[in-house]
């Protein structure tokens, strides 16, 4: 059987993707969760996706990056998305994970990066969310997002916090001090037992906590979750406490649960979904893969067929 630690380890293995894109079934499968390798192709993908009633957040894929030259030319990068988004018309904002800056390198490059990209999009009116990645730079990324919400406005960036990890219903009731908009999703990384929870009955009473302390904030923040159980406890917990539909948004992925996407968005509710594109998918591919082994099995029964 193909485990989740499997198949995250071999998410961390990006020579494998020219093996595996050999068989059309997983390439295929890429495209399911995956808008293509081009700008032009994405922006085709949201102006899809809000003819359908949802928002999106654009996201370059390329992770750990280890060189400078290849960290500037990630901020060149979200520079084009700012300006495509602002051509296009297209409803969207942008998604930012902090190794694409240069956080393997220097946290000070990398609050740099960042800063340029808060900073075009607050020129253009738009707006950034930085993703949060594992647990080891869980604090340096907080640290890095404190620095730039202190320079630049609540509507124009935003963090994300992971239910999974032990510190995330202390780290909320800081983050909502400053004040920020929180993205609360549930975490795809591998992580030990002493920095996240185990057993996802936990994950998910922790998700319901977090979410109940954001809902009840009156800042307007993103619930990002492809479980039913979860989007029902939101969903009850904001009518029981008057909390408009408008208040909030449930965030999404590309290609995951696109039924309930599309039922959220009829409902009335805010319906935001994460759009990611570029060359470097496999890590985040394989991901997504380990998050659902139905997906596996698709891609393995597909393949012996040839």
């Amino acid at each position: 059987m193909v485990t989740r630690n499997a198949l995250l380890f071999l998410s961390r293995h990006e020579g494998l993707k020219d093996f595996a894109t050999r068989f059309k079934p997983f390439k295929k499968m890429t495209t399911r969760f995956v808008a293509g390798e081009t700008l032009d192709e994405t922006v085709a993908a949201i102006r899809e996706l809000n003819a359908h009633g949802c928002t999106a957040s654009f996201d370059h894929l390329n992770e750990s990056v280890t060189k400078v030259s290849e960290t500037e030319e990630e901020v060149r990068e979200y520079l084009r998305i700012l300006a495509a988004i602002d051509e296009s018309g297209i409803k969207s904002n942008v998604s930012i994970k902090l190794t694409q800056f240069g956080l393997d390198i220097d946290p000070e490059l990398t609050y740099r990066n960042a800063r340029t990209v808060v900073a075009e999009a607050e020129r253009r009116g738009n707006f950034v969310r930085v993703d949060m990645e594992d647990s080891k730079v869980t604090q340096v990324t907080l640290d890095i997002f404190g620095r730039l919400r202190g320079e630049f406005g609540l509507d124009t960036v935003g963090i994300v916090v992971q239910s999974y990890l032990r510190r995330t219903h202390r780290d909320i009731l800081e983050l909502l001090k400053i004040p920020a908009r929180i993205r609360l999703c549930k975490g795809a990384y591998n992580e030990p037992p002493e920095a996240a929870f185990p057993d996802k009955k936990d994950v998910d009473e922790n998700y319901v906590r977090c979410m109940q302390v954001l809902l009840g904030s009156g800042t307007y923040h993103g619930i990002a979750t492809h479980d039913e159980r979860m989007i029902e406890a939101t969903v009850a917990f904001a009518q029981k406490e008057g909390i408009g539909k408008q208040a909030f948004e449930f965030q999404m992925l590309y290609g995951v649960r696109r039924d309930l996407q599309l039922k959220l968005a009829r409902e009335g509710y805010g319906m935001r979904v994460y759009v990611p594109y570029g060359k470097h998918w496999y890590p985040y591919f394989m991901r997504r893969l380990a998050e659902r082994p139905a997906n596996v099995w698709f891609v393995l029964k597909n393949m012996l067929k040839g």
